[in-house]
């Protein structure tokens, strides 16, 4: 189990601490081949969410969608919604997921927008919790992240490799292993 995030952090602290994550993790380690360009450029809105029930996150996020759907994606092209008090259970914020696809589709933003998927205690179907592969998608809070399906698929045409990305953030976390993602010093730690 991850070392839970502080929890009486301000909204800059949490805000700091995902910033550092994405640079040192997810940039760093280019986890995600897209992500530097948008980072540079300041085209991420971060969103810290005071929801402490699903229903109000809920809200929150079919707020944020209709936000970033209406702005220019040269002003936000992705959003991460981070909600340090609510969804702090795994299964609790695996389940949501569905809420979430739902709520894209309701809506009618399906093939516009999609949710990613962050969280401390990020956890693939049939993996141990410890496995280190699990750490890919492992962030200091739970974040959802909101992503133009458009700059998806501007970024694939940019990386035509792009279903090789899963299999080889695997190969780089096992390389980095637990001692390596610690001295990164991201969190959650193990």
């Amino acid at each position: 189990m991850s070392t839970t995030a502080n929890l009486n952090a301000s909204d800059e602290e949490i805000i700091a601490a995902t910033r550092n994550w994405l640079e040192k993790a997810v940039i760093g380690l280019n986890l995600c081949p897209f992500a530097k360009s948008v980072y540079v450029k300041e085209q991420v809105r971060y969103v810290v969410s005071g929801a402490t029930t699903p229903e109000a996150l809920l809200e929150q996020l079919m707020d944020e969608l209709q936000f970033i759907a209406d702005a220019s994606p040269e002003e936000v092209d992705t959003t991460l919604l981070i909600h340090p008090f609510v969804l702090q259970d795994f299964q609790d914020y695996n389940e949501f997921l569905d809420v979430c696809d739902a709520a894209v589709e309701d809506m009618q933003l399906d093939g516009e927008i999609q949710v990613a998927s962050f969280h401390p205690d990020y956890q693939f179907a049939d993996t141990d919790p410890n496995d280190i592969s699990n750490y890919t998608n492992r962030a200091p809070y739970p974040i959802l992240h909101l992503l133009r399906e458009e700059s998806i698929d501007r970024a694939v045409e940019a990386f035509p490799e792009a279903e090789a990305i899963f299999e080889k953030n695997i190969e780089t976390m096992e390389k980095l292993g637990h001692e390596g993602w610690d001295k990164l010093d991201v969190g959650p730690a193990k």
